[in-house]
């Protein structure tokens, strides 16, 4: 029996962490479930904007580092989710892991007793990941009252010492899910989820699928970022491997002129297999493009978690 069947649909109760732009909600209700309350943790303000446009009724409840001062019944807790900064994860980002410095040494954090360890000793971080232990703090307080809660973390491909650190502190092992196999773009995540979660059908669906207009260059988009917006220099294409061609038109296709476009918007939220309904409803939240692209960027591939979310073989 699913986590989602008899009337467990009709009283759910969700805290998203890092809830971003709040796919997470979007996946819940692609699977025709409208929590009786969702939680967001969300410090940026464009977020919280287009997330309060979209769905109202969302309760903001801030930083996940002020976690203790939140007002919430921790039992009724049924499913914690949420993807923790990649930037100190990721081989393109600044490294440095959930790692810190303190008294001009690097001192490795890779347990939640030294994560506590040092930050009561005043060590510096050397990226926004070490928030990955305050996410391992929350779902740990929330099985304290509720030991069947439901959680999910999402992050990027990592090495090996990461990844074993994640799978270790939270106690399930990842499942590795391309997004190609769903949606038009390549975009490589791990899953860690307390229940089984099998790969994903491929929908067979390519770059061409998605777009508004013109043609391009490939089946598949490269992963789409939060600074994909900045990304009108060729170089990203020709030398960093980054950007995906969009022509106007098949005449248009000329390498050596590079007479390309980016990607609109709406062709981003697509990549994300956003649906066309909330498509609509981000382009009229009144943010600017920039921040949408920001926010496309670093949200979730909706269909990846609905697919993960909809998993019907739970223990």
């Amino acid at each position: 029996m699913g986590l989602f069947s008899g009337t467990m649909v009709d009283i759910m109760k969700v805290l998203s962490l890092f809830d971003g732009m709040s796919c997470g909600q979007i996946a819940l209700n692609n699977i025709g479930i409208e929590p009786e309350i969702y939680y967001a943790s969300e410090v940026e303000p464009d977020p919280i904007k287009v997330t309060q446009h979209v769905f109202p009724n969302t309760i903001q409840l801030g930083s996940v580092t002020e976690w203790r001062t939140w007002d919430i019944d921790w039992s009724t807790i049924d499913l914690v989710m949420g993807g923790s900064p990649c930037q100190g994860f990721s081989s393109s980002g600044r490294h440095g892991g959930t790692n810190a410095t303190l008294d001009g040494v690097e001192i490795i954090v890779n347990s939640l007793p030294m994560y506590h360890a040092i930050k009561a000793s005043g060590g510096e971080f050397l990226s926004h990941s070490h928030l990955f232990w305050v996410f391992v703090e929350i779902v740990e307080h929330v099985k304290k009252y509720n030991p069947n809660v439901r959680y999910m973390l999402e992050n990027v491909k990592m090495s090996k010492v990461n990844l074993d650190m994640i799978t270790t502190a939270l106690g399930v092992d990842p499942v590795f899910i391309d997004s190609a196999l769903v949606s038009a773009q390549s975009r490589q995540r791990y899953y860690w989820c307390n229940w089984k979660v099998e790969q994903p059908e491929d929908k067979g669906i390519v770059l061409a699928d998605i777009l508004e207009s013109g043609v391009v260059d490939r089946d598949k988009s490269y992963c789409i970022d939060a600074n994909y917006g900045k990304g009108g220099n060729p170089n990203h294409y020709f030398n960093k491997s980054r950007r995906q061609l969009v022509f106007p038109s098949v005449a248009d296709c000329n390498l050596n002129s590079v007479n390309y476009r980016k990607l609109t918007v709406r062709e981003c939220a697509r990549l994300q297999t956003t649906p066309e309904y909330y498509i609509y409803k981000f382009l009229n939240s009144g943010m600017s493009n920039t921040q949408l692209y920001k926010m496309l960027g670093n949200g979730f591939t909706v269909e990846v978690i609905r697919h993960i979310l909809s998993c019907n073989e739970w223990t």
